[in-house]
């Protein structure tokens, strides 16, 4: 499979990136310079919103990039990026951040250049829902939510609960969720939210919810049948441990505890800044 090489600082990481990520790996493993929290203050004339360490555990949490590989020290953005280890590969860049001088500059060196045209960045894909296969010896997991601002607690939980088994994750309808939490919600449509859930390699399917209230998902709870159902500790809800003591379903509250070293997260802080 051939290389793909992409550049960035990929600050506050929101579909538009995932996108142009996941169009990027149709040419090849896709391998990622992000930018150090010094360069790209260098780089931009701001310090990153989101530490280096925390925007590269999103970026390894995508299941269309091979690889990230942090770069320090001064950077020309307008030259091919450069990886310990990597000799040949493709320069790809969004169609925003094309130029004359990086064209130049891979003519030059004899790098394939490809832009990522903006229509093609169009829509949120999603593969189409696959029943479970009932005979395997595998648990499935579920687990519900907003999902409102795609962060690194959001991720950290589906790599704790996907721990369990085949995680499937059902994200909230647009109108149960105003309903639950008022005008102004969701902050993201139900499609983009599917689609950033599901773009993350720890959840083996997502789909939107069909139901109302706290037990929205009741509906998926039946077509899928998991072992169990997970939520932190701000989702737990009497009605989601009285539904799950009937249906026979293991009912597993998980601290809200952040991946080591990096900060904790709240879609409703992160809505405030």
């Amino acid at each position: 499979m051939r290389t793909v090489l992409v550049a960035g600082g990929f600050d506050n990481i929101q579909s538009r990136h995932v996108r142009f990520l996941e169009e990027a790996a149709k040419f090849g493993d896709v391998r990622v310079a992000l930018w150090s929290d010094e360069s790209f203050a260098a780089i931009d004339g701001r310090q990153p919103r989101f530490p280096e360490r925390e925007r590269a555990f999103l970026l390894e949490s995508l299941r269309f990039v091979e690889q990230v590989t942090l770069v320090k020290g001064k950077i020309d953005p307008d030259a091919p990026p450069e990886i310990p280890g990597i000799h040949s590969a493709v320069w790809a860049v969004s169609e925003e951040h094309d130029s004359s001088r990086k064209r130049d500059q891979a003519q030059a060196q004899g790098i394939p250049y490809r832009v990522i045209q903006n229509p093609s960045l169009g829509g949120f894909p999603v593969p189409a829902f696959a029943p479970p296969d009932f005979k395997s010896a595998r648990k499935r997991v579920m687990v519900t939510g907003c999902f409102d601002w795609f962060h690194s607690g959001h991720v950290r939980f589906f790599e704790e609960a996907s721990a369990r088994g085949d995680l499937y994750v059902v994200v909230g309808h647009d109108e149960n969720i105003k309903l639950l939490k008022g005008v102004g919600h969701p902050m993201f449509s139900q499609a983009e939210r599917l689609y950033m859930v599901q773009s993350v390699r720890f959840v083996h399917q997502a789909m939107i919810s069909s139901g109302h209230g706290w037990m929205d998902a009741e509906p998926e709870i039946e077509l899928i049948k998991p072992h169990i159902y997970v939520v932190n500790e701000d989702g737990d809800r009497p009605e989601k441990r009285k539904f799950c003591a009937a249906k026979g379903i293991e009912y597993l509250v998980l601290k809200r505890k952040p991946k080591e070293g990096l900060p904790r997260r709240e879609s409703t802080l992160l809505r405030a800044r």
